[in-house]
């Protein structure tokens, strides 16, 4: 899985790639389904302090979330037990589809038949589903746009993009660790524009799209000035288009 083997040398090199391994084989067995920091380590000959140290570097990275244990009978003393579940992003790491290319053809044959303002108006279809659920759960979050940046991460980390936001001098910034559909939008950059499109209707604001994982950055950031012109006069999100080096 990505992003969990750290790059080094010598002794410290050997116990990263030991964590990796460690950290693989916990993820394998979550495919299965929940399983606490015991019962992990049961199976994998390991205490569950270990196990915990690997499960909070995990939960770290957006690879796993938490559950309650529900157990049969009477609640017993001290905390309920927490289960780890994978989340989407790490069960796509683990168990990559091959639609891409069935996509792309389709996509294609869009572009090929009715010109790219189909594929355009197709763009804007497909994320109008995730535009609402986000809108949803961004409904406490006031008119701030940096406020609404921070719950719309949230909000997208809970659909497989393992978002965050963070404040900056000039303003905030919006990042996105995973793309699902990265390998089309590098050919039908109308996905990456339609995505552009709804986070500036949802923060509110006028944004603009610095770098996309389908244009080859490690990190889809999306820049949110600090003031700027409020929804609905705001001007169009725009995204800005570097050449590859």
């Amino acid at each position: 899985m990505k992003n969990m083997v750290l790059a080094g040398s010598g002794a410290g090199a050997s116990a990263a790639a030991s964590d990796g391994r460690t950290r693989d084989r916990v993820a394998q067995l979550l495919q299965r389904g929940p399983a606490t920091a015991a019962e992990l380590g049961a199976q994998l000959g390991l205490s569950p302090a270990a196990i915990r140290k690997h499960l909070d570097a995990m939960f770290t990275d957006h690879l796993v979330e938490t559950r309650e244990v529900r157990r049969a009978g009477p609640r017993g003393r001290g905390r309920p037990a927490k289960a780890f579940v994978l989340t989407a992003a790490a069960r796509e790491d683990l168990n990559p589809h091959h639609y891409d290319n069935i996509a792309a053809a389709a996509l294609r044959w869009i572009a090929q038949h009715n010109g790219p303002e189909a594929v355009t108006a197709f763009a804007s279809t497909q994320i109008r589903a995730l535009e609402e659920r986000c809108r949803a759960a961004l409904e406490e979050a006031g008119p701030d746009p940096i406020a609404r940046a921070e719950a719309l991460a949230d909000a997208l980390t809970a659909e497989g993009y393992a978002a965050g936001a963070s404040t900056i001098a000039s303003g905030g910034q919006l990042c996105q660790h995973h793309c699902p559909v990265a390998h089309v939008a590098a050919e039908f950059p109308q996905l990456c524009d339609a995505e552009t499109e709804v986070i500036s209707r949802l923060i509110g604001t006028h944004v603009q799209r610095l770098a996309t994982i389908a244009h080859g950055d490690g990190v889809c950031t999306t820049h949110i000035p600090a003031r700027g012109p409020q929804h609905p006069h705001q001007p169009a999100a725009t995204t800005v288009r570097t050449e590859k080096s």
